[in-house]
């Protein structure tokens, strides 16, 4: 009886350095989840761009550069606004730098601004356009999922095709399938470089908005307690002139500055 007793408290210890061992494991896993944080970086040249898997851009090498700066590990991808925004309401994603939209509001929290990105409406060469009641009956080029200017999106005598990118969008000017195209001037001017059109494609930009990105952070994200920290190294690497050179290493044209 004495044996077997000892044979089962030798099966008791094996089953319980077995238990021990399985629970440090998954502490060890749980405890390196907990310093990856989730950044997303929308998929708009030049602030983000991803070819074959090669991820750059001007917000994905600031979001880049600031995780390292705050000590953190971090999955990064490139995204499209809709995957973004759906990701920042469930707390999937922790950060990310684009502008504001109302339907975020009660879901994320605005940390740090960027300097002011101005929203155009372009045609080809020749064919400008001096204000937006121009554009009606005309059609515009408007990427899927962007809001750019309220006056545009709320008349219904512009027509509007939403494309999945700039560069889809400019290929449809130059084809003359629409008759202009709006948003940011310097991705505008990137896709027509990535597109190999002629430098002089573009007439003159008609200025339709002023919209600020954000550098902003998922209520749901568990890094929300460490919102000051991230914001402190963020506006240090601002103060550095750190997106100044990441802009000026992306942008082609010396006339955006101008505008």
């Amino acid at each position: 009886m004495s044996s077997v007793n000892e044979a089962i408290r030798s099966i008791i210890r094996v089953i319980g350095k077995t238990v021990l061992v399985a629970v440090t494991c998954i502490q060890t896993v749980h405890s390196s989840e907990l310093n990856v944080i989730q950044v997303r970086t929308i998929n708009i040249a030049p602030y983000g761009i991803d070819t074959n898997n090669e991820l750059k851009g001007i917000y994905y090498e600031l979001a880049k550069s600031l995780t390292l700066k705050s000590d953190y590990k971090a999955d990064h991808y490139i995204y499209p606004y809709a995957r973004i925004i759906h990701e920042l309401k469930s707390g999937t994603t922790d950060i990310t730098v684009m502008f504001k939209y109302d339907e975020l509001n009660e879901y994320v929290d605005y940390l740090v601004p960027l300097p002011p990105i101005k929203n155009v409406i372009v045609g080809l060469k020749n064919r400008n356009f001096s204000s937006i009641k121009q554009l009606k009956g005309k059609a515009v080029a408007y990427l899927r999922g962007a809001k750019f200017s309220d006056e545009i999106d709320k008349d219904d005598e512009i027509i509007k095709y939403f494309t999945k990118d700039f560069r889809n969008g400019i290929e449809m000017l130059a084809a003359g399938r629409v008759d202009a195209v709006i948003g940011p001037y310097e991705a505008l001017l990137y896709a027509v470089k990535m597109t190999n059109q002629k430098d002089n494609l573009l007439g003159l930009p008609l200025v339709v908005s002023e919209r600020t990105p954000w550098l902003q952070i998922s209520k749901k994200s568990k890094y929300i307690a460490n919102s000051k920290k991230i914001s402190l190294v963020f506006k240090k690497m601002m103060k550095n002139n750190h997106f100044t050179k990441l802009r000026e290493k992306y942008t082609l044209d010396d006339s955006v500055s101008t505008l």
